[in-house]
């Protein structure tokens, strides 16, 4: 016979005893997309604590819907080796250098991946601001809310949490690194100091640039995939994923590098 109350419990024990593992953490990571999953499972892998947290009720970032919601992607020779590392799936296309995933098994495979090396994903919350630090005003950690509480405009206060390193994988808006420069009034390491805004679909240069202007763009913040293309003005890439995870493995070395200093 079920226990309804057992139930109820057994989720709320597990869950509260997950987030107070990361209220103090080694890297929070805002998206968990292809590069943010990618990047907490390399963290993960060499025993670092990691939080992902997540606005929507799916993890997997733009991954599931493919091209124009045909549930396929490509992903270029310099990142099959990532895909060895997750133990997913491809084949080559008839052109060299091409690689096709199926857009499902890609999401499901990293999500699985980052969860099993211990990564923590927390789904349906919103980074609303950031935590900072000292006179210089660093990146500490994060401001939390439901995506619900959000969604519905509800006068509620978030929490906090703490994080040596704060990861923007939001995505298009690059919206961690939009705080910083809206609410400090602190110029980031792009040219302009502001998040400078992608420009249109160019793939050679897109999938480029997302890994080159992957780091970190104010102290104790990092940008990976769009975020970064984004607050570097760079161009977009469409349903190619390889730079994507390209830029969560670098920033997961480059963020290996400033935490072995702080500690």
């Amino acid at each position: 016979m079920l226990d309804e109350k057992i139930i109820t419990r057994a989720i709320m024990e597990e869950y509260f005893s997950k987030f107070d593992s990361v209220i103090r953490s080694d890297v929070a990571i805002v998206g968990a997309g292809p590069s943010g999953l990618v990047c907490g499972y390399y963290l993960a892998k060499d025993g670092y604590n990691v939080a992902v947290f997540e606005r929507k009720l799916a993890p997997g970032g733009g991954i599931w819907g493919g091209g124009a919601m045909f549930n396929v992607v490509v992903v270029q020779e310099d990142a099959v080796s990532i895909l060895d590392e997750f133990d997913i799936p491809y084949k080559p296309y008839r052109e060299k250098g091409y690689y096709i995933v199926d857009a499902i098994t890609l999401a499901s495979g990293l999500i699985y991946k980052a969860t099993k090396m211990g990564v923590k994903i927390f789904n349906l919350i919103s980074a609303v601001d950031v935590k900072v630090t000292g006179d210089d005003e660093r990146v500490c950690g994060l401001v939390l809310s439901w995506t619900p509480v959000e969604l519905s405009k509800l006068h509620v206060d978030p929490i906090t949490v703490e994080a040596d390193v704060v990861v923007d994988g939001t995505g298009h808006d690059a919206e961690v690194a939009g705080i910083v420069v809206r609410k400090l009034k602190k110029k980031l390491r792009t040219p302009t100091g502001e998040v400078i805004g992608e420009k249109p679909m160019h793939a050679e240069f897109g999938e480029k640039f997302v890994v080159e202007r992957t780091g970190e763009v104010y102290p104790g913040l990092f940008v990976i995939g769009m975020a970064a293309t984004a607050c570097y003005g760079e161009h977009r890439m469409g349903p190619i994923f390889g730079g994507m995870l390209l830029s969560g493995r670098k920033a997961s070395q480059m963020i290996k590098e400033v935490l072995k200093v702080k500690r």
